[in-house]
């Protein structure tokens, strides 16, 4: 062996390499993410790779307790970084080290590290909190729901302050594991698979595990006494239905509904492609609120739902989201057709399996049932702005845009494209014109001007969608205003018959009760404004 000498001035420069630069280059990371709609949602500087949740809930008193592990990658020099959490800090280190913080606004924890973070250098956050999270409001709303024997966690477009700390924005998304002690007798309900379950002294620990890329909105917890049914599907995932035990008349519904959850998840594989995640299900907890959620690979549903008996449309909507919103989410909340226009027209697309309507009829009853002048016309699908984010508009117009590409591009092109592109995308994010582009890349045709006409202007096209439509000859005159007009088809006799199930659906976003929660689900909107604020 043979011992190679080192200058000193070679040692000096390796220990300034290992030195971090001064504090000047070091600067804090934004209070928020930068989506137009909610400045102040989610934070800048850093990007999650992992949260490890570790929860005690007491559901007699709401108390919950918690330690958040949150692994993540500085994307800048960081001196300081933000969380959003609505409940108490009571201590927080970063890579082992306890760091200082405080809270500004309504749920921004400020944290200062005892030594700044260099980028690209992953780091560990631990953060010790507590709270009953039905006292916290933010804007006067909760996406906190109490029920009768706990509660529950569920809400569009933010949930995680009121459980954990988080960079709480789909933009930043993240593997999950969460372990939550309840009292014997009660469940504790969440994404993923069930990794084990044990008791002492009282209480139950339940370990769950989400191994794909999940928004922070879309991680669900639900606290409580239910009826458990569990299964696995013909490729091995493992299937857990949860239905509170207290669902009255609307429990026989719930479940007839919800137990189809395999079968329609089997059928839209055909339609959008295999399946993203490692497990299946839905939970109907005994809230008062009346939306659904598509909360990641275990949906969420008010009993309200099926308050007029079972509702497969609503189910089928909820898992669609599981690849179109869950597996490829927003770039910013401007881009929610993304998410609802497609969950939508699987609606429509199951009604045509069903031999209850096409989805054509279904487009040709929407554009007659309102008149020019409906303010439904005045809402752009593209970017609705965040007073018309959950609109009914963004929905079935939104749905509209869908049967015009497919009558655009032929079935053949069309299906190609709803499968590629939760494949392409698959636990990413994406914005509208991303689509737009990927959908031309595909077919080969310009379909700018179909796009503009369905999802932009804020009037009422000249004629619905219909197989033959040349919106591409529009694209080539330069405007879809400049297309030749086609006349409208008679405006049909009435409805198909699986409209009333999925116009029942329309209250699965509802935002409009900021007292129990007024998430997003699919929605009662109406027409109204059911921004969350």
């Amino acid at each position: 062996m043979h011992r190679r000498l080192i200058a000193p001035g070679a040692i000096a420069a390796s220990l300034l390499l290992a030195i971090p630069a001064s504090a000047a280059d070091f600067t804090p990371g934004a209070p928020g993410i930068g989506d137009p709609y909610y400045p102040a949602s989610g934070n800048g500087g850093y990007d999650v790779a992992h949260y490890d949740l570790r929860l005690r809930y007491q559901p007699s008193t709401d108390l919950l307790e918690g330690t958040a592990t949150i692994l993540a990658t500085p994307t800048q020099n960081l001196s300081r970084f933000n969380l959003d959490l609505g409940l108490k800090a009571l201590e927080v280190r970063v890579n082992g080290r306890k760091a200082s913080f405080t809270t500004s606004g309504a749920q921004e924890l400020e944290i200062t590290p005892a030594v700044p973070l260099p980028k690209d250098r992953p780091v560990s956050v631990v953060v010790r909190y507590a709270g009953k999270p039905s006292e916290v409001r933010i804007d006067g709303w909760t996406a906190w729901h109490r029920t009768p024997d706990g509660g529950v966690a569920a809400q569009q477009p933010e949930s995680a302050v009121w459980w954990f700390p988080s960079n709480d924005h789909p933009l930043d998304k993240a593997t999950f594991d969460v372990s939550v002690a309840v009292p014997d007798g009660t469940q504790a309900i969440s994404n993923g698979v069930l990794q084990s379950q044990s008791s002492r002294l009282g209480w139950t620990r339940y370990n769950w595990r989400s191994d794909k890329p999940q928004a922070t909105y879309l991680a669900t917890l639900a606290v409580g006494r239910f009826d458990l049914t569990t299964d696995t599907t013909a490729n091995g995932l493992p299937v857990v239905n949860a239905y509170s035990k207290d669902l009255g008349a609307n429990a026989g519904a719930a479940r007839a509904s919800i137990e189809r959850t395999a079968e329609v998840a089997e059928w839209l594989e055909e339609v959008f492609g295999p399946y993203p995640f490692n497990a299946l299900g839905g939970y109907v907890p005994n809230v008062r609120s009346g939306y659904a959620l598509e909360t990641q690979t275990r949906p969420f549903y008010s009993p309200r739902q099926f308050a007029n008996g079972s509702n497969v449309s609503v189910v089928v909507h909820e898992l669609a989201h599981q690849w179109y919103g869950d597996s490829v989410s927003v770039r910013n909340w401007k881009d929610i057709w993304i998410n609802e226009g497609f969950a939508r027209y699987s609606q429509w697309l199951w009604s045509e399996r069903e031999g209850e309507g096409t989805a054509q009829e279904l487009a040709d009853w929407v554009y007659a049932s309102r008149p020019a002048d409906d303010p439904f016309w005045k809402v752009k699908p593209g970017d609705p702005g965040a007073e018309n984010q959950f609109h009914t508009a963004v929905y079935d117009r939104g749905a509209l845009a869908v049967q015009a590409l497919r009558n655009e591009l032929g079935d053949q092109v069309f299906f190609s494209v709803l499968k590629g592109w939760p494949t392409e995308r698959a636990y990413g994010n994406a914005e509208v014109a991303d689509f737009v582009a990927y959908a031309e890349r595909v077919s080969g045709k310009r379909l700018g001007g179909l796009f503009d006409t369905w999802l932009y202007q804020p009037s009422k096209p000249e004629a619905p969608p219909a197989p033959g439509a040349a919106s591409g000859t529009a694209e080539k005159a330069g405007t879809a205003a400049s297309a030749p007009a086609r006349k409208a088809p008679a405006a049909p006799s009435g409805p198909p018959r699986s409209w009333s199930r999925i116009a029942a659906t329309n209250t699965i976003h509802d935002h409009g009760d900021h007292g129990e929660g007024h998430g997003h689900g699919l929605e009662d909107h109406g027409d109204e404004d059911h921004g969350h604020r």
